[in-house]
């Protein structure tokens, strides 16, 4: 059934022109990175500041790049972590700073490298020890839990990471005191302070030896698996996973996960089953993604080929990417649409959590299903509609406000079962564990959950693409008004909102959305290619989703000027 099973994310039109023919294969020998090379880059490129791709550009989700194009390098590094030092001193954020790392092969390094100067400026650093790695929610519930009943001396953190991005990228990202990701006004002096000091050449960052930089009294190494893996059993039902004897398969994709399924399994006596244990920074065992490139995209059916494969072997199996924030929920039908597991999960929460406030809003990025917005009606409830990034449910789940955030993007959080927050970041772990709690409480299938969602509100039929843009094309869509869309249709039907702020919190999208009846398209600006993604749901056909797609293609360009 459509949206049941997760399907490529392009457009028929694009589909055969944009898949490689290697998508879905094993990684072949000649495509994995040299990682004695990426390492080597790391430490001797020198980023030149005139190149503005080689600068730092510290979005949301922080600083990503790689060594073999300039843009991931040991400078970059230390002029983040200086700049992170000065932000907290100006800030007066003097708490601890709890950092982990991810399995890419840079991540080890870059970790070594921020170490070296969080120590010289006196910062108070807490690492996971035996240099082992670290989920990125993790980092953030260690943030909460040690801020709880703290107004002073506050801790952040620092996640070393590139997501599910390719092996040869490294990426590095800083959660302030609310423990999720940085808004704007963090990230934008983060950036201009870091680029000042590359500028000069880093003369003004402050830096030990690595040796004593380990050995520093302020280096502090504990475990974050064991805390973290006993309070699960305040945000899942891990005795009603237990006492219903599921059969389970887990694919950590050679990721920070790895570590914590074990202590899963004999803390609350779980049948998981590891099916991929590997560790490597090449990502060798890896299917290739749509595109060609080894990527760690556990909503992709390209990149979860191997996982899939073994569906018929467990009642439900997942994936999480390298730093853990996503989730992929393969069923006996296949790996599940995001989007699909997103809306069962939330009916299934609002129906099984009765200390969570009444009042507590479901918060959804304005890309994602509108199944979602039938499900939170029917039952009563408040949908929050937000621009696209977590960030923007940090304040909600903090306070209590969002019981639930997601994204379309296989990224989600929710609250504790007392109705406190859990995490302020992505937690893909989390998610895995509510898929066997959903069914072990009612006894049935994802699928057949998901079923009596599209028996009730219709099938919905979603894609997105990725449709070329210039530079100047793309800056111009991130500040379009709705009074630049001069359509009054889509795909036959009357056009009935025009979007470039989201419902939920008035903040600018950075792009547009446009509805109709039956029907949706949003268009966005990628930060890092020069292509625009459109977002695209019908809940009447395939063939109308069709026409919507070809139809937001024009409207763009209409609005844009270019025609």
């Amino acid at each position: 059934m459509s949206g049941t099973v997760e399907k490529p994310r392009l457009s028929r039109a694009a589909e055969a022109s944009e898949i490689s023919p290697l998508a879905g294969k094993p990684a072949p020998k000649e495509m994995l990175v040299d990682l004695a090379r990426l390492e080597r880059e790391y430490f001797d490129c020198r980023p030149d500041p005139r190149d503005p791709n080689q600068l730092v550009i510290f979005g949301t989700s922080g600083h990503r790049g790689s060594p073999l194009s300039g843009t991931f390098t040991e400078a970059h590094i230390l002029a983040i972590t200086q700049a992170i030092c000065d932000y907290r001193r100006e800030h007066k954020t003097d708490g601890p700073l709890y950092m982990g790392k991810d399995t890419h092969a840079l991540s080890g390094p870059a970790q070594h490298t921020a170490l070296e100067v969080l120590a010289a400026n006196g910062v108070e650093t807490i690492i996971q020890e035996r240099d082992g790695v670290t989920p990125t929610p993790v980092i953030s519930r260690a943030i909460l839990v040690y801020n709880r009943d703290r107004e002073r001396h506050l801790a952040d953190g620092i996640v070393i990471t590139p997501s599910h991005n390719p092996p040869e990228d490294g990426g590095f990202k800083y959660n302030p005191t609310h423990g999720g990701p940085a808004d704007t006004d963090v990230t934008h002096w983060v950036e201009r302070r870091a680029n000042e000091l590359l500028r000069a050449k880093n003369a003004a960052v402050k830096r030990l030896p690595l040796a004593k930089a380990i050995q520093a009294a302020t280096t502090h190494q504990q475990d974050f698996v064991l805390p973290y893996v006993r309070d699960l059993a305040n945000v899942v039902d891990m005795e009603a996973i237990r006492g219903a004897h599921l059969k389970l398969g887990v694919d950590p994709l050679g990721g920070a996960a790895r570590f914590y399924w074990e202590p899963i399994n004999a803390i609350y006596g779980l049948d998981i089953s590891v099916v991929n244990p590997v560790i490597d920074p090449a990502f060798s065992f890896m299917t290739v993604d749509h595109d060609g490139k080894i990527r760690m995209d556990c909503s992709s059916p390209y990149a979860m080929a191997r996982l899939i494969g073994l569906k018929d072997r467990y009642q439900v199996a997942f994936a999480n990417d390298p730093d853990s924030d996503r989730h992929g929920i393969v069923t006996p039908l296949g790996l599940m649409n995001p989007n699909s597991f997103l809306a069962v999960a939330i009916r299934y929460l609002l129906t099984h959590r009765p200390r969570w406030s009444h009042g507590a809003a479901v918060g959804k990025t304005l890309v994602s299903s509108s199944i979602i917005d039938k499900v939170v009606e029917k039952l009563g409830r408040t949908l929050c509609e937000v621009p696209v990034g977590f960030k923007w449910f940090v304040p909600g789940l903090s306070g209590g406000s969002f019981c639930f955030g997601g994204e379309e993007s296989a990224g989600a959080s929710f609250l504790r079962f007392d109705g406190t927050v859990w995490t302020t970041d992505k937690d893909g772990p989390v998610m895995d564990l509510l898929a066997a709690e959903i069914i072990s409480r009612t006894g049935k299938d994802l699928g057949e959950h998901y079923r009596e969602i599209t028996a009730e509100f219709g099938i919905p039929f979603y894609t997105r693409i990725d449709a070329p843009a210039t530079p100047e094309q793309k800056k111009k869509l991130q500040t379009l008004s709705p009074g630049d869309v001069r359509e009054l249709t889509l795909a036959g039907e009357r056009i009935t909102a025009k979007l470039t702020r989201a419902p939920g919190n008035d903040a600018p999208i950075g792009g547009l959305k446009v509805v109709a009846e039956s029907g949706w398209f949003a268009a966005r600006p990628s930060g890092t290619e020069n292509i625009y993604k459109v977002y695209a749901e019908s809940l009447r056909s395939q063939e109308h989703l069709n026409a919507i797609v070809s139809e937001a293609q024009e409207i763009v360009k209409h609005a844009l000027g270019e025609i």
